[in-house]
């Protein structure tokens, strides 16, 4: 039996230690998943503590023969995936107050990525920013999948997803993510262009 399991047998059993062990293993990965799926570092702060706080509430059934880190992101991903609804709900509702027709947006990213800051950050940025574009579902399976190397059948238990319906959704956001890709280079490209000929000579 390894440590991870015996921290786990030990916290079913009401011993807080070993639960705090299980929180310092994983609050990093719990952390940068709710990061990836709300893009904000507070809200990912706010809702790797709910993770955590529902994992402590709901160990007592948690099956043993399942892998652990499974249970516990798949736990974070359906928190987040329901935040984004209600934030996406009460932006419907913000819609009809808006004098102009505007729909109002998700707030963009604008804080530095925690995971990287330097090279790859203004990369991530735009990851990131991408991602906000997907559906909350794709979102997750794409996150499980790519951040976090989960197979189809695992993030598929994690969603309550039959297989079939993960591969179609992870199909459906690559192609959505590769197209959004292009835009941004075509954008970006466009930009450069437009400051090369407005600059001074000199």
């Amino acid at each position: 039996m390894n440590e991870e399991k015996v921290w786990v047998a030990q916290a079913q059993q009401g011993d807080d230690e070993a639960f705090t062990k299980l929180v310092e293993t994983y609050q990093t990965p719990v952390f940068n998943l709710c990061y990836r799926m709300l893009g904000e570092p507070e809200l990912a702060e706010d809702a790797a503590q709910e993770t955590f706080m529902r994992v402590y509430q709901h160990l007592p059934r948690y099956d043993q023969k399942r892998p652990f880190a499974t249970w516990l992101l798949s736990i974070a991903a359906h928190y987040c995936i329901d935040r984004l609804r209600r934030r996406k709900f009460s932006m419907f509702s913000m819609d009809a107050e808006d004098d102009e027709g505007n729909s109002v947006e998700l707030p963009d990213v604008d804080s530095p990525n925690p995971e990287n800051e330097a090279i790859t950050g203004q990369t991530n940025e735009r990851v990131q920013a991408m991602l906000k574009d997907l559906d909350s579902t794709d979102r997750a399976a794409v996150i499980m999948r790519y951040w976090y190397d989960y197979s189809e059948k695992e993030i598929a238990e994690s969603l309550n997803l039959t297989v079939s319906a993960v591969k179609s959704r992870l199909h459906r956001a690559r192609k959505e993510l590769a197209g959004l890709w292009v835009e941004q280079e075509d954008d970006l490209h466009a930009e450069m262009e437009r400051r090369h000929h407005e600059s001074p000579a000199f």
